[in-house]
């Protein structure tokens, strides 16, 4: 686990220094003295977790989290401070953990084993299994999670998603979101992506038609009779007579 630490006071970081020695899988691959050079050692670095002091000259703990809080796969960060009258705010900008000075060895342990979620390499796993979105509303850009998702289809020349709550016109074309969503997607009709993840089997009507059953929506969407069998065959999806 790559590792910054980011204090004023040479002393503390090197203290950090040496309680990270106990704990093989965190390397420390950089020093910052101030919120500054936090920021650059960051982008440079591109550390999974930082270990931050709140009061600071240029640019306080609290700022730098924020900002950190904006990138697409942000660090996750622990913050070590000497000031416990600070814990409320620093929650707001949800740190991994809130570590007293001088920190004790059994609570930094504890502090690291608790990381889970809050790692760069969950944070990437999860954003590439999950991706954003985006979409336009009138004037305003908006996105969502990938898992909100049912559908993509296109009509009129212009590509319709299909979200849970909602629909709205997207800048892609469907060989676009095929290409950028991988294996996330499904093409079942030359007019038609689902999320794959909301795939639940194939229903037939009446007239032989086919359809995908989607979780979330009754929609009919109409699945090409050349995908039918490689969609049973590649994805064991059973068949449903619609009648």
């Amino acid at each position: 686990m790559r590792t910054l630490i980011v204090d004023d006071e040479p002393l503390a970081r090197s203290r950090l220094k040496r309680l990270l020695l106990a704990h093989p899988d965190y390397i420390c691959v950089g020093e910052a003295s101030n919120g500054e050079e936090a920021l650059t050692q960051v982008k440079d670095l591109k550390p999974d977790l930082v270990l931050l002091d709140i009061e600071m000259p240029g640019g306080d703990g609290l700022s730098v989290a924020e900002q950190l809080n904006t990138l697409q796969i942000p660090p996750a960060i622990i913050f070590v401070t000497a000031h416990p009258e600070h814990a409320l705010d620093a929650y707001r900008v949800s740190p991994a953990d809130y570590l007293l000075k001088p920190v004790d060895p059994e609570r930094l342990a504890a502090a690291l084993s608790h990381l889970g979620t809050h790692t760069r390499a969950h944070l990437e796993r999860n954003e590439e299994l999950n991706p954003w979105i985006s979409y336009q509303i009138g004037n305003s850009l908006r996105r969502i999670r990938f898992d909100k998702v049912q559908y993509f289809m296109a009509e009129d020349k212009v590509v319709k998603m299909v979200f849970d709550g909602g629909e709205a016109i997207v800048e892609l074309s469907l060989k676009q979101i095929e290409q950028h969503y991988g294996l996330l997607v499904l093409r079942v009709h030359r007019n038609c992506v689902l999320n794959k993840s909301r795939m639940n089997g194939i229903k037939k009507d009446a007239y032989s038609s086919y359809f995908a059953e989607i979780s979330g929506t009754s929609d009919k969407v109409e699945i090409s009779r050349r995908m039918v069998s490689q969609l049973k065959r590649d994805y064991h999806l059973s068949e449903v007579s619609d009648r």
